[in-house]
């Protein structure tokens, strides 16, 4: 390199920025962490005890911790799934809204994820969190605004230490397959989910055949799976409430079916009184949580072990 810094020589100093700027393109941009699947699903709920009662009594799960604020009032309600995935239950903000406030991806490296994110454009935080539940976390929107949050877990957190507990015999699945949240711009979903965060494209579906209805967005390092609930008119609050959803993923329907069938149906919960086989071949059953937030039944596999077929439609304009 020769260079004669002559700061106030205009060919000097255009030669140094361009010098500067070749070396600032060498740097190699940072790598996406690995992202394992579906950590956390967090409801608003309106009636906490309610809630708790539907997700205990009936779901058959635990509730394993419960997170205050410096009042003593409840922040929120950790209920358990499996060993790294909970629905996280919080007092509604207000009333007659959305009841999703976020959910949760794994990844292996909170921070490494943070200055990933930012290099490809997306607004992160000055820094990750350190949780209670988490070592770390911290929480971005996607093209639609949802609140996707990141968590890690490591040795010291209470995720790790509660390993094999608050796992009842009487929960009705141990696994959230997915998560389904609504999409209008399907272009920019596809970037944000699938060439920033790595996601792959695994099935199409169309509910009429004309229109597509929903795209799933497989983890890169993971079975668990967005769902894009697409649409061209905002729902209303009940449709909303039923298209942002979560899956247990449950071995066999028909047993499942039957075990809810014998237990009581909190109030205001809704529990389908038929099994049906969706466009993507697989028996579900639907659920809706005392709020009209959908929790969707599904076996982990098709009817006839035969995969779905993707829709060509065109997605809603």
């Amino acid at each position: 390199m020769i260079t004669k810094y002559l700061p106030w020589a205009a060919g000097g100093t255009a030669l140094i920025l361009t010098m500067v700027s070749l070396r600032a393109a060498d740097v190699p941009a940072p790598a996406r962490p690995r992202i394992r699947g579906v950590a956390q699903v967090a409801v608003y709920v309106h009636d906490i005890g309610t809630a708790r009662k539907f997700c205990r009594d009936f779901l058959g799960f635990e509730e394993a911790l419960a997170l205050t604020n410096p009042d003593g009032s409840l922040r929120a309600a950790l209920v358990k799934v499996a060993d790294r995935q909970t629905i996280q239950l919080l007092p509604e903000a207000a009333p007659a809204t959305d009841r999703l406030n976020h959910f949760s991806l794994e990844t292996d490296d909170a921070e490494a994820m943070r200055l990933y994110l930012k290099s490809r454009g997306i607004a992160v935080p000055d820094q990750v969190t350190k949780g209670t539940v988490t070592t770390a976390f911290f929480q971005v929107k996607d093209p639609d605004g949802h609140v996707v949050e990141f968590m890690q877990f490591g040795p010291g957190s209470w995720t790790v230490k509660d390993t094999g507990q608050h796992l009842p015999a009487t929960r009705i699945s141990s696994r959230i397959s997915h998560v389904g949240i609504l999409v209008r711009h399907l272009d920019a979903a596809l970037k944000f989910y699938g060439a920033i965060l790595g996601c792959t494209e695994t099935w199409r579906g169309s509910g009429n055949g004309q229109v597509l209805s929903w795209v799933t967005m497989k983890v890169p390092d993971g079975n668990d799976w967005v769902e894009f609930m697409l649409y061209d008119k905002m729902p209303d609050l009940a449709g909303i409430g039923i298209s942002h959803h979560l899956c247990l993923e449950v071995p066999d329907l028909a047993s499942t079916a039957k075990i809810l069938a014998g237990r009581t149906v909190p109030a205001g919960a809704v529990l389908s009184d038929k099994i049906t086989v969706g466009v993507n071949r697989r028996r579900q059953l639907r659920v809706l949580d005392p709020d009209g937030t959908r929790v969707e039944l599904m076996e982990a596999h098709t009817v006839d072990g035969q995969p779905a077929p993707s829709s060509t439609a065109p997605p809603p304009n």
